[in-house]
């Protein structure tokens, strides 16, 4: 691979890390719906700022940077630009020497809601004029929402989808309407035609369904449900039966969980041998920052894309991205709420949009896959602008499917014990998997030990 496609592959991990690694309360409960629990932030955005985020930042993160430093001409800015660490995060709250705003992962904005670590930002929000409920899509909102208050400042969202290996669906006589995760005897039927083994070992996966890394996605698409609208874990709903079922067949047809696993994990999956080139899948869940890392490979691959579809047969996806808090004991929060919102807004991404086309100009061969920035205008100016034909139609089409999908996208759902819900659910699909536990067992314990972490946040 070129020099400059490695550089621009890099730049496109590195925006789309950023998605997966950025006056107090009243007297109520956090996450209570009384208005004296929200503070009110006001436009006069003044004095030291200091935020912790935008680790590895690439064109896309100091453009807007940029961006925002020109609307805090009053404002002096300080950036750690280390990961998010949650112990850290957690010890320097409970201190009180924490900075002013902190990137993080949306999943993990309720629990620190509900401990009051954080801010209620409806005001950051109506101070200057912004409707969160028209700026980012649903999804991505409800990401954020717990005890009728918003938490956080959203910023990217990618959306998974169905990448398909047209070359090993074509050798195995597999179409495209083959690969319909609403039909699972047509689709175990396509994965056994594409399934390869050397000796007792897979060779070629039919489909790898990223069991582990989008457990949430299966359950959720297949009628399931984690968390409930009041915020109480919900993984022993006996919907979640069915996901956990599907995969363990589509694993079981291939080898086994433990056998699926380990030749994954043997993927070269940013590398010039990555499993595209190689034929070691057929098909996989995929979220679309994976798109970027495709397009320097463009002559050695051929790809499409299909919507992962709900019980129903409808095109569904997951919300799943980054945000900006602001931490209950920040020092300049109304600096915070500026600098958040100017970064996550539509000049911002447009900038933002500019400077991704200009390094994509400057490297041979580069496709502009588009940026998914949470707000479907900013998407959708920026696909205008710089989203055009390839002259590749397998990439253009697969493109075309993560902008298809993203506005059915679902949230994974608000919860003070978030996180553990997260691990638990984790925990229930690998002990399924392996066999060690009936689904509805392995779905029972992750419920008592996701409830033990959520009455302990009450």
């Amino acid at each position: 691979m070129k020099k400059s496609q490695k550089t621009l592959l890099a730049v496109a991990i590195a925006s789309s890390v950023a998605v997966m690694s950025a006056c107090g309360g009243g007297g109520d409960e956090p996450g209570s719906d009384s208005s004296s629990a929200a503070p009110a932030f006001t436009t006069n955005a003044t004095g030291a700022l200091s935020a912790w985020g935008f680790e590895n930042a690439d064109e896309v993160g100091t453009s807007r940077l940029d961006y925002a430093k020109t609307k805090l001409t009053g404002v002096t800015i300080k950036i750690d630009a280390t990961a998010f660490d949650a112990q850290k995060f957690t010890t320097r709250a409970a201190s009180g020497t924490v900075p002013d705003v902190v990137q993080m992962d949306r999943r993990f904005v309720a629990t620190y809601a509900a401990q009051g670590l954080i801010k209620p930002l409806d005001s950051c929000f109506s101070a200057y004029g912004i409707d969160p409920k028209t700026q980012y899509y649903p999804s991505v909102v409800d990401d954020v929402t717990y005890g009728g208050h918003i938490w956080a400042v959203p910023q990217f969202y990618q959306p998974p989808a169905i990448m398909l290996n047209k070359r090993v669906m074509a050798k195995a006589g597999v179409t495209d309407a083959d690969l319909d995760t609403s039909k699972p005897e047509a689709l175990l039927a396509a994965v056994a035609k594409m399934y390869k083994a050397s000796g007792n070992n897979p060779s070629t996966l039919g489909f790898d369904p990223v069991s582990t890394g989008q457990t949430e996605l299966w359950i959720l698409g297949l009628g399931g449900q984690l968390i409930g609208a009041d915020g109480v874990p919900t993984l022993d709903d006996p919907n979640n039966v069915k996901a956990l079922t599907l995969l363990k067949q589509l694993n079981d047809a291939q080898g086994g969980y433990a056998k699926v696993k380990s030749f994954s994990d043997s993927f070269d999956t940013f590398g010039d041998n990555n499993q595209f080139v190689k034929d070691q899948v057929g098909a996989q869940v995929d979220p679309q920052w994976y798109v970027n890392v495709l397009t320097p490979y463009v002559k050695k691959v051929d790809i499409g894309a299909v919507p992962f579809k709900n019980s129903e047969g409808q095109p569904f996806t997951v919300a799943g991205g980054s945000s900006f808090v602001i931490p209950d004991k920040a020092k300049n929060p109304d600096a915070a709420c500026a600098w958040a919102t100017s970064l996550t807004s539509q000049d911002a991404w447009l900038a933002a949009g500019a400077a991704r086309a200009k390094t994509i100009a400057k490297t041979d061969g580069a496709i502009n896959t588009g940026l998914f920035t949470g707000s479907p205008a900013a998407d959708q100016a920026i696909r205008s602008q710089y989203v055009k034909s390839s002259g590749n139609a397998g990439f253009d089409q697969t493109i075309s499917t993560y902008y298809d999908i993203v506005a059915a996208g679902k949230s994974y759902g608000s919860s003070p014990a978030g996180q553990q819900v997260q691990t638990e659910v984790l925990n229930a699909v690998t002990s399924s998997l392996l066999g060690t536990k009936a689904p509805d067992a392995a779905l029972k314990d992750a419920q008592t030990a996701a409830m033990r972490a959520y009455n302990q946040t009450r």
